[in-house]
């Protein structure tokens, strides 16, 4: 039997979008042990709440991540609107789902675009990011960023969605439906993509429960946990089931992300066709007193707000889990036995944000 040997990867790598170090334990070309690193690019974004009062610290929890940063803000936010007892309007939580799932299919985009380049396919991350720049224009123009949307506000959000610009949201998704369709099927029946990820990496429904996996992470292993079923914003007037997929390997992550893009433009026309009249904040008077934990689900799954308030403009404490955090420990466990060469695409089938991880 030949020795072990122990070799870094990263933090830097062509192949990922952030860093990320593992220590990789060798033995020929097999992944025997894998030892993670956490803490490289730590930003102190909890501590600012000593310097920010409540409302300021909404901009500090949507730049917790510049990928996913709509819904940590809805995140902040649902967690102090709980403590203030502040009603958010009907047509302002529509008009959150509507910004939250622009957001998922912006995500997954991002993420296939990646998923091609780790395997070489440029071509196909070229396309696929093509799609993704029409999802941030029009986001763009709905909320007026294209990477900290600033939309959600505590009480509900900054800017409305005119008939005009409804019946521009559903032109554009009948337009993009098609060209993602001919993208995605690349992903789901190209040979060369299939012999990447098809029986790499499978986690099964045991293991994903037991290590805590989250997201496509977990749906993928055959477990139908999805948050936006408990009904928070408008979810619960819309209807939709949790994707799931049985065979928790590379590609039923891949499936599972790729149907949840479909999944999240029906969810954005069921809310346009469903959006109520109103306003769309209510004035927010006071400071927050007490605690409360608030739990959304992110494109990569389950993320967790805790806010604790001392009625004061000044909160005690902000505290975060991210979904990364959570799928680390079921990252390290499809790591051990695979191919040195699997371990990139591997990596990226959890969609890493180390950013969200280390803050």
């Amino acid at each position: 039997m030949s020795e072990k040997m122990i070799m870094p990867f990263g933090p830097q790598h062509p192949v990922l979008p952030e860093p990320i170090h593992l220590s990789l334990v060798l033995q020929d070309e097999k992944v025997a042990d894998v030892i993670p690193s956490i803490g490289f690019i730590h930003r102190g974004l909890e501590k600012l709440v000593e310097k920010k009062d409540f409302q300021e610290y909404t901009f500090v929890a949507e730049r917790i991540c510049g990928i996913c940063s709509y819904i940590h803000g809805m995140g902040y936010c649902q967690a102090v609107e709980n403590i203030m007892g502040l009603e958010v309007p009907a047509r302002a939580n529509f008009l959150r789902v509507i910004g939250g799932e622009f957001s998922r299919i912006h995500s997954h985009t991002l993420w296939l675009g990646l998923c091609a380049d780790a395997f070489g396919f440029e071509s196909l991350f070229m396309h696929t990011w093509r799609l993704r720049e029409k999802i941030l224009d029009l986001m763009e123009e709905i909320t007026g960023g294209r990477v900290i949307f600033s939309h959600v506000k505590i009480g509900g959000v900054k800017s409305d969605v005119d008939a005009l610009m409804a019946n521009k949201i559903l032109d554009i998704l009948k337009e993009l439906e098609p060209e993602f369709r001919e993208i995605t099927s690349i992903f789901l029946d190209n040979r060369t993509v299939r012999s990447r990820m098809s029986g790499v990496g499978a986690l099964s429904e045991e293991e994903a429960r037991k290590l805590g996996a989250v997201g496509p992470m977990l749906r993928a292993s055959g477990v139908a946990y999805d948050l936006r079923t408990t009904g928070y914003a408008a979810y619960g007037q819309l209807d939709f089931e949790p994707i799931v997929e049985k065979d928790g390997d590379c590609m039923a992550r891949c499936q599972v992300r790729i149907r949840e893009i479909f999944q999240s433009m029906d969810l954005i026309r069921q809310a346009v066709g469903r959006l109520p009249a109103g306003p769309i904040d209510v004035p927010v008077k006071g400071n927050p007193d007490g605690e409360f934990m608030a739990r959304l689900e992110q494109p990569r799954g389950e993320v967790v707000y805790y806010v604790k308030a001392n009625g004061t403009k000044m909160l005690d404490r902000m505290r975060v889990r991210t979904p990364t955090f959570a799928n680390l420990p079921p990252l390290i466990q499809v790591l051990k036995g695979s191919d040195l060469a699997d371990v990139p695409v591997l990596i990226l089938t959890i969609d890493p944000c180390i950013s969200c991880t280390e803050r």
